[in-house]
Order: structure tokens, then C-alpha cells, then sequence
């Protein structure tokens, strides 16, 4: 299947012309093809900075060794580019080098998969020295695995006949540069992660309960930061709007106060290479009291949106902390959330953004807050 999607005009900060992508998705391994997986895609796009002008989509039992999608695919995939005027191709997958380069090369267009993609928006999104530190690791480790081109491959770098002599490819040129830059990142994120730490056991001391807030991109979020603690973050209708973590004092009706941090939102997939990157600002997950997980129950894949977030979880060895769960946006649902509120106990149902519920919600938070 391939179709149009409606293009309209869109352009980037500063006035220059948005990337006219096409958007690939492929389903594999018997699983259907979910108009909600490129609708997501799209609106990673959009966030990026591009403008999907058509898609594809695929399914498969397994990748295509070459190109990720069949050779049949690759050809409608050409087609599809140049009726469109595309300029840039975006897999909801994540490529190998190979597939990448013979890609590039069959279609003549540049293609980014999706950890990529996401890497990119956390680079335009990512404003603290902390925040652009954590991203430049990422796309560094990223780099790394996607470095391609003529001259010495690296598993033969440092010995064998034709692999010596005093001149290096550009290819191991790269390579070294960006080791170098990884292992000084490293250096400068552990420095911040021990400072992180000092504070948290400055907070241990004082006996401050911490209570983080955790949940899908785009579910929420800031807005409840906002609501119960006139935080005055940015809150924006779009995905990974915000980055960088946010801690405010939020007074609960017994008049104790605790402190509530707004995290980073999760997605699927998200690359491994962000969830270690980010190890000092998700430590503020593990490190919590009590985690108040948002769910934009809204969303119809809102069910997905859940377990992608225990997914998170569970990389971070947090899914079994303390847990309210937070159904959000309340107003906009249908159905009845009594099923929901019992299968996910301890939940509450709100609107973040009118206020409705949120009594009901520090009322729950209090009792499970030690």
C-alpha cells in the first residue's frame, strides 16, 4: 500500500522550507499494520521539522537484508519520491548501516530511521548544558554504529596486511574523534550525575519526599506540573516538548509539602542510546517516592501508551516503585473508566488542563506519600 498524504505549507523556524518526507512503515512478523504507528511517525516528523507528503507501508515476516523493504517496495518507494518531490525518507524502524547506505544509493534521497529522527528532536528540544550534554552522548553512540563508507572497515583497524602504514582513512579518523568526545561527555555526565546524587541525599536528610511524574510523550505532563504547582512550564501540543526535568514545591491538604518533578515523556522504542544517556535525569525516576504515571486516556492507543511507559520502566528497574496512576484529559473520554480505575488501582481520572479531579488526586497522592 502506498498513498498521498495532504500536504500543506509548513515551514521551519527561520523560514526555511520544510523536508518534504516519505514515511515508511513496516509491519513485521504477522503484525498488522497500525494507522496509528504512522500517524505517530507523522507527528515525530512534524515535530522534526518535516512535512510527510506520502507513505508506505509494508508488511513482512522478516526485514529485507538489503533494503529493510522488498525490492518491490524500494522501486514503488522511488516512484513515490520523485512524483512527491520528497527530499527525505523516514523509517519507523530502526536501520542498519547497510540498509541505510543501500537505500541512499538505490533512491538517491536521504533516509533517517527512527531512532534518528527521535535523536533529532531531542537535539532541537534540549536547551540546559545538562540536557544538550545527554543528547550529544546519544547521537555520538549513534554515530558510532552508523559511520559508513569507502576505506578501512573498523573490525579490521589495528593489524593485517593492507591495514598499517602512516596515513588513516577519514572513516578511523571519525571514529577516534568521536571516542574521544564520548569518553569526555562521559566524564562530564558523571559530574553531574554526583551532583544529582548530593542533592538527593541533601533531600534524604531533610526528609523531603519526591514524587516524579512519569508517562507517554504528549500525555500531559507539564500541564500537571502547571496545574498543581503554577510551575509555569512550556506546554505544547506536541511531542517531547520538553526535556529538560523540572522540579517544583507542590503543598498537599495536610500541609506537608513534597517536591514533584516533570520527567522526560517516553515513546515507543525508545533508543537505548537516549535511556543511557539520560541516566542522570531518569535517576530522578528511580531515585522517587512515589512515581504519578499520566495517561492521556484520550488516546486510542492509550492502552499501548501504558505498557510502552512500564516497558521504560523496566529498563530503569522503576516499573515495581509505588504508582498512581493518572488517567488525564477525562472530559474528552467516552467510555466508562471503572474498569480502567480497578485493573490499574491505586488511579484517579482528571483534567489537567480544566482542573477536574485534581482534589481527588493530591487527596490519593497525600495517603500514599509516606
Amino acid at each position: 500500500m502506498n498513498s498521498p498524504l495532504p500536504t500543506h505549507a509548513y515551514r521551519q523556524a527561520g523560514g526555511r522550507q520544510a523536508e518534504r518526507a516519505i514515511l515508511v512503515d513496516v509491519a513485521l512478523r504477522k503484525k498488522r499494520i497500525d494507522p496509528y504507528d504512522i500517524a505517530e511517525l507523522e507527528a515525530l516528523a512534524k515535530t522534526a521539522g518535516a512535512v510527510a507528503v506520502g507513505e508506505i507501508t509494508q508488511s513482512r515476516e522478516t526485514p529485507d537484508i538489503r533494503y529493510f523493504i522488498g525490492e518491490g517496495k524500494a522501486a514503488e518507494l522511488k516512484a513515490l519520491c520523485a512524483s512527491n518531490k520528497a527530499n527525505l525518507i523516514i523509517f519507523n524502524a530502526d536501520l542498519s548501516p547497510s540498509q541505510t547506505r543501500n537505500l541512499q544509493n538505490e533512491l538517491g534521497i536521504n533516509v533517517i530511521d527512527r531512532e534518528g529522527l527521535i535523536l533529532d528532536i531531542f537535539a532541537q528540544h534540549a536547551h540546559t548544558r545538562e540536557g544538550k550534554l545527554q543528547v550529544e552522548l546519544a547521537q555520538d553512540n549513534y554515530t558510532l554504529t552508523h559511520l559508513s563508507g569507502k576505506g578501512i572497515e573498523l573490525s579490521r583497524l589495528g593489524g593485517g596486511i593492507g591495514t598499517r602504514g602512516p596515513g588513516e582513512t577519514k572513516l578511523e579518523m571519525d571514529r577516534r574523534n568521536i571516542r574521544k568526545r564520548v569518553s569526555q561527555l562521559k566524564k562530564e555526565l558523571e559530574e553531574v550525575r554526583r551532583h544529582r546524587g548530593l542533592r538527593r541525599e541533601r533531600r534524604r536528610q531533610s526528609r523531603v519526599s519526591v514524587a516524579a511524574i512519569v508517562g507517554y510523550t504528549n500525555a500531559g505532563k507539564s500541564t500537571l506540573l502547571n496545574t498543581l504547582t503554577k510551575a509555569g512550564v512550556k506546554a505544547e501540543d506536541k511531542l517531547f516538548a520538553t526535556l529538560d526535568p523540572v522540579t517544583r514545591i507542590l503543598k498537599l491538604p495536610d500541609n506537608k509539602e513534597i517536591l514533584l518533578t516533570d520527567t522526560v515523556g517516553f515513546i515507543q522504542n525508545l533508543p537505548h542510546d537516549l535511556i543511557e544517556a539520560f541516566k542522570a535525569t531518569l535517576e530522578e525516576v528511580t531515585e522517587a517516592d512515589l512515581l504519578i504515571h499520566i495517561v492521556d486516556i484520550s488516546h486510542p492507543n492509550f492502552i499501548e501508551q501504558i505498557n510502552a511507559t512500564y516497558k521504560v520502566l523496566e529498563d530503569l528497574k522503576a516499573v515495581t516503585k509505588p504508582m498512581l496512576t493518572v488517567f488525564n484529559k477525562i472530559d474528552r473520554y467516552v467510555g466508562d473508566p471503572k474498569v480502567l480505575l480497578k485493573k490499574y488501582s491505586p488511579a484517579v481520572t482528571i483534567s489537567a488542563l480544566n482542573g477536574t479531579g485534581i482534589e481527588d488526586l493530591t487527596a490519593r497522592i497525600t495517603g500514599l506519600i509516606k
